[in-house]
């Protein structure tokens, strides 16, 4: 079925990103694997072609493109030559820079944007905590005021960006008293005294992220680094989960996508009893099964992309979205591996890094389980 959502202008950037990743990203993915990260010359070859400034106002570096289609155009095409690259783009991009856009004053936009659209400083999120996984209402962090500056102590894990990042946007308890709405978010430096990192972490997949934990024993941070009003942490975290949940969405069923049509192509070429394997009932109504499922779910998630550019896109139908697609994504890739046979299990194949990148979709952003709770919510039960 044709998609009818973007237009000339869409496709047009999805060229100008398809020739940077052949060009730039694609000759080094081993190594990005070998050394579990990102290396600086990604961020700053991804900043120069103008991918991380697309929320970021012109005035202070950024192209504000005030489209998310460009966005999940970029994710898109991201997706499909490596999950990871989203994963890790987003959380700068995509996750972490709209705080700074929408709840930060000029002097602080100032400081930190610009850098953030070249590539200069990376960031990260860091809500996750040992033992808390997505109940972040009851996270541990504390941030004590002392005169006019802030002593957070506590650690993050699971951190994304985490090893690599020259900015952490940090959700701390401000006043423990209010619970979920004594929260705040701090923008905190990751060269100041008693910050440090951690394990990157030996994930299952994903191997080109340097995914990490994070320690803040009594790090100082001023009050010009609070980002957003005091206690208001938690409602602004809220607000900003949906796109979070519809960036992982859009990964999700691009990266599976890819795959599958990959899959096909195998299909019709691997021979087995003299025939293309392809050519077998079985293996025809099992890929017929799944290139349905992968078009239906694409006309839901660019429905949600359609009315995120509206800013009409609800946290529920949000949260339809991620964890349906984690599901349909599992599902899929785990059919292409075992249609690939033996070579499905191998790490020199595609399909199989893919289908171990895959897993952690159902978990982060919010468990599948948390997600179906907000939507049964929704419901009245």
């Amino acid at each position: 079925m044709k998609r009818e959502i973007y237009d000339e202008d869409h496709e047009a950037f999805r060229a100008s990103v398809r020739q940077f990743l052949d060009r730039e990203v694609t000759p080094h993915l081993e190594t990005y694997a070998e050394h579990h990260g990102l290396d600086r010359d990604f961020w700053l070859a991804a900043g120069r072609q103008g991918f991380l400034g697309l929320e970021i106002p012109e005035e202070f570096g950024g192209s504000e493109a005030g489209d998310y289609r460009f966005n999940a155009v970029l994710t898109e095409e991201l997706a499909k030559v490596n999950m990871t690259l989203p994963s890790c783009v987003g959380i700068h991009a995509d996750i972490t820079v709209p705080y700074l856009v929408h709840l930060t004053d000029d002097e602080q936009k100032a400081r930190w944007l610009p850098k953030a659209a070249t590539g200069e400083l990376v960031t990260a999120i860091g809500m996750t905590e040992p033992g808390g996984g997505s109940d972040l209402a009851n996270l541990r962090t504390t941030a004590v005021r002392d005169g006019d500056d802030w002593i957070i102590s506590g650690s993050k894990t699971f951190i994304t960006n985490g090893g690599s990042a020259d900015l952490v946007l940090v959700a701390a308890r401000t006043s423990p008293e209010k619970k979920a709405k004594g929260i705040s978010l701090f923008a905190v430096d990751t060269t100041l005294d008693g910050f440090s990192v951690g394990r990157v972490l030996d994930k299952v997949g994903q191997d080109e992220s340097d995914t990490a934990e994070l320690a803040f024993d009594g790090v100082r941070v001023s009050g010009a680094d609070l980002v957003g009003p005091l206690d208001t942490g938690f409602i602004s975290m809220m607000q900003f989960l949906p796109q979070e949940r519809l960036g992982s969405a859009i990964t999700n069923l691009a990266h599976a996508k890819q795959i599958l049509e990959e899959t096909i192509q195998y299909a019709k070429d691997r021979q087995a009893f003299g025939q293309p394997i392809g050519s077998f009932q079985n293996t025809q109504f099992l890929l017929a099964d799944l290139v349905t499922r992968i078009d239906v779910t694409e006309a839901f998630v660019d429905q949600c992309v359609l009315a995120h550019t509206k800013s009409e896109l609800t946290p529920v139908d949000a949260a339809k979205a991620k964890w349906w697609t984690s599901q349909v994504q599992n599902d899929v890739l785990d059919h292409c591996v075992q249609v690939h046979g033996g070579y499905g299990f191998m790490n020199e194949y595609r399909v199989a890094r893919a289908w171990r990148d895959a897993r952690v979709t159902k978990i982060w952003a919010g468990s599948n389980e948390i997600m179906k709770m907000l939507i049964g919510r929704d419901l009245g039960l």
